[in-house]
């Protein structure tokens, strides 16, 4: 009797389980979140902490809001046609923009075109090409000029089709801003694992970054720039976890994950996610859920970025029909 029932249970609890709430999780914030923008995508915290960049939209212009004032500055509006994907604080008050330098259509100007700018803090500053194009976004030292991003065969034709690889370079802006010191740190062959650079820590002597693997699904991993050993944080064979922002003790990352349909049903892969907060002992153990946007159907959270003083997480407002990086609105979310 007792097997049948493990059968049945097997068989109907899922279903049962795989239940989201109508409505808006916006309508239902925690006391510990508030909403800062009512548009945007992709914010990056300021090394000081009193400001929050963030894009408009995909292909757009970049912004940034004072977290004292709430006014908000846009960076990029004076540049006929802007296309960018991304925007950071540099180490120097700077900003690095990531994107094409116009935009054709969303294969070519995401994939194939996107590259690296150096945008100068000064007012009515034009960005200027570091001529390297790259994959998704980049990992930008808080501290100094350190950066790393990925090639794949659609930026650098003497790697094999299928193949990427992370490097780590240094933003030298003596004179016109260009990479120098580069360096090859770890490389992929295939497909099986498409690589992004995430997050430098432990005075940028290791970085997380991910793999992203076939079926839409990925893994948090980790490498230590001394050594070259690469760590599997999150070890969760096909699931969805994405690297994006370091705690500054260097403990913990957040991750993009999918792991709340095991409770609430739904496709693997990006669409379905929310924030958890993975630690990096590489025992892949130790999460925990930050966010509940995606327990409302349609919704989920994405992209958060962690304060350099450890005090609040940025993210922001996402559908989960969308393509990852679309978002509607920057929350920030007070830690513990």
């Amino acid at each position: 009797m007792t097997s049948k029932l493990s059968l049945i249970c097997l068989i109907l609890c899922p279903a049962l389980l795989a239940q989201r709430k109508s409505g808006s999780p916006l309508d239902h914030l925690p006391p510990n979140e508030q909403r800062l923008t009512n548009f945007g995508e992709r914010a990056d915290f300021s090394p000081d902490n009193q400001r929050v960049a963030f894009m408009s939209k995909s292909f757009g212009d970049a912004f940034v809001i004072d977290l004292k004032t709430r006014q908000i500055t846009c960076l990029t509006c004076s540049i006929p046609g802007a296309a960018f994907l991304r925007v950071m604080h540099m180490a120097n008050g700077d900003y690095l923009l990531i994107g094409p330098e116009h935009f054709k259509d969303l294969n070519t100007s995401r994939r194939k075109e996107n590259e690296l700018w150096h945008l100068s803090k000064a007012p009515n500053s034009k960005p200027v090409r570091l001529n390297q194009r790259m994959s998704e976004g980049a990992a930008l030292s808080k501290k100094n000029m350190k950066i790393s991003y990925t090639e794949t065969s659609e930026h650098n034709p003497t790697l094999e089709p299928g193949a990427s690889q992370m490097s780590v370079a240094e933003i030298d802006l003596t004179g016109t801003p260009k990479l120098i010191n580069r360096k090859v740190v770890y490389a992929s062959p295939s497909k099986a694992c498409t690589l992004e650079a995430q997050d430098f820590y432990d005075n940028d002597t290791k970085m997380t970054f991910t793999c992203y693997e076939p079926q839409g699904l990925g893994s948090a991993m980790k490498i230590d720039l001394k050594t070259s050993e690469v760590t599997n944080l999150s070890k969760a064979p096909r699931t969805y976890n994405e690297c994006e922002g370091i705690f500054p003790d260097g403990d913990y990352t957040t991750v993009e994950a999918d792991r709340q349909i095991d409770q609430l049903g739904g496709k693997r892969g990006y669409r379905e996610i929310d924030i958890w907060k993975l630690k990096l002992d590489g025992t892949g153990k130790n999460f925990k859920r930050m966010t509940f946007f995606n327990d409302y159907e349609g919704w989920k959270a994405s992209n958060p970025v962690i304060s350099t003083d450890g005090k609040w997480m940025a993210f922001q407002i996402a559908r989960a029909a969308d393509e990852a990086g679309v978002g509607y609105g920057i929350m920030l979310h007070k830690l513990d």
